[in-house]
C-alpha cells in the first residue's frame, strides 16, 4: 500500500501534544487510551488479563443489543485535518467490519451531538491492516469521533494535519520556540531515521530516554573512507511554525553518552511559496549558515547565541559525522509575512 503524503504531517492526536481519549461507549477488552498510543502496536501471544486476551489498542465487547460503539478523542492541538489512519494491526478475528469518522470544533471535553460533522462516511475495514482516509477541508477542528460498526477492536487512530496557532493575537515581542511541534513546527526530512525520527527533536518537554530523540545509524563508511570523519554527515530539515528571527539555539544531547554527534551546524533560509519537500531537500545543501560548526559533548544542553537577523522559515540541522540528539530549540521573535 502506498503511504499518502498527508501521513508526513503532524499527528494532532499525539498524547505528547496533550491528546486524550475522553470517552468510549465500551472498552471492556482493551483500554480506549491505547487507541492513540504513539508506539507501533504489538502482539503478545500469551498475555491475558481478567477480561480475556490482552490487545494493544481499543476493543469493545461483542454486542448483544442493537447499536454500535464509538470513541471520542480530544486533539492535543486544534488544527486543520488532512487525513486519518485507522490501524487494525493484530486484530484478525475481532476487528470491526466498518468505521466512520466525525469531527467537531468545541470548547467542551465531549461535544454535543449537534456539533459533529462527518468527514469519512461508513467505510469497510480489514483485519491487521492500515487504512487511510484523506480529508479536504480548511476548517479548524478540536475533536474526532471514531465510530466502529458494530463493535470490535482498532489498534491505533492517527489524525494528520497542521497545528493551528492564532499568530494574529500573539505578542511579536515575546520570545518563542519557533521550531516547536506544539506551535506548528514540522520535521520535513532526515537522511537517516534508523533509531529515531527528527520530529522527536521538536517535541514538548525534555527527552525521556535515548529513544525519545533523533539518532542515526553507525555509517559503515567510517571503517574504509578516510574522508568520512571530516566530510560525511547526517542531516534533518525542519519548517518553522512562523517566519521569524532566531536569537538563541539550544541543542540537547540528553541520554546520548557514547553516541552523540561530534559536531553540529545549522543552515537556514526564507522560503517563499510552496516548494515541494523534494525541492527543499535539493536546495538545502546551499542554504546560508545560521550557526557555524560547533563541538558537542555527551548528555549536555548546549546554548548558542545568534547575531544574524535575517528572517527565516526553514532550517537544516547537520550532525557530524552521525549519532543522536535529544532536543532542538530555536528561540526568537515572529515577524509579519
Amino acid at each position: 500500500m502506498k503511504i499518502p503524503e498527508f501521513s508526513k504531517l503532524t499527528n494532532l492526536a499525539a498524547p505528547r501534544l496533550g491528546a486524550i481519549v475522553v470517552y468510549a461507549t465500551d472498552d471492556f477488552f482493551a483500554d480506549k487510551a491505547r487507541l492513540i498510543n504513539p508506539k507501533t502496536p504489538v502482539f503478545i501471544p500469551d498475555k491475558y488479563d481478567n477480561n480475556g486476551k490482552w490487545m494493544d489498542g481499543w476493543e469493545s465487547r461483542r454486542k448483544r443489543v442493537e447499536g454500535h460503539d464509538f470513541a471520542v478523542i480530544k486533539l492535543g492541538r486544534s488544527g486543520v485535518i488532512s487525513g486519518f489512519e485507522v490501524d487494525t494491526s493484530h486484530f484478525t478475528g475481532n476487528f470491526p467490519p466498518f468505521c466512520s469518522i466525525e469531527v467537531a470544533n468545541s470548547n467542551a471535553d465531549i461535544p454535543d451531538d449537534s456539533d459533529w460533522q462527518e468527514v469519512v462516511p461508513k467505510s469497510e475495514l480489514h483485519g491487521d491492516s492500515q487504512h487511510y482516509y484523506a480529508v479536504d477541508s480548511s476548517q479548524i477542528w478540536t475533536h474526532v469521533r471514531l465510530h466502529i460498526y458494530p463493535d470490535g477492536g482498532v489498534a491505533r487512530l492517527r489524525v494528520f494535519g497542521q497545528v493551528f496557532m492564532d499568530w494574529d493575537s500573539f505578542d511579536h515581542n515575546q520570545s518563542v520556540d519557533l521550531a516547536a511541534l506544539e506551535y506548528g513546527g514540522r520535521a520535513i526530512y532526515a537522511n537517516d531515521t534508523h533509531f529515531g525520527v527528527p520530529e522527536n527533536l521538536i517535541a514538548p518537554g525534555k527527552g525521556i530516554n535515548m529513544g525519545d530523540g533523533w539518532e542515526t545509524r553507525r555509517n559503515l563508511a567510517r571503517a574504509t573512507d578516510p574522508a568520512y570523519w571530516t566530510q560525511a554527515h547526517d542531516f534533518a530539515i525542519f519548517r518553522l511554525a512562523h517566519l521569524g528571527i532566531i536569537e538563541r539555539i539550544i541543542i540537547d544531547t540528553a541520554f546520548f553518552k557514547g553516541n552523540f554527534p561530534d559536531r553540529i551546524s545549522i543552515q537556514a533560509a526564507r522560503i517563499n511559496g510552496g516548494l515541494s519537500d523534494k525541492h527543499l531537500l535539493e536546495q538545502s545543501e546551499g542554504w546560508p549558515e545560521l550557526l557555524p560548526v560547533q563541538k558537542l559533548s555527551a548528555n549536555s544542553e548546549h546554548e548558542f547565541r545568534i547575531t544574524d537577523t535575517s528572517p527565516i522559515t526553514h532550517i537544516r540541522l547537520n550532525i557530524f559525522p552521525d549519532g543522536g540528539v535529544s532536543r532542538l530549540r530555536l528561540f526568537g521573535n515572529i515577524i509579519d509575512e
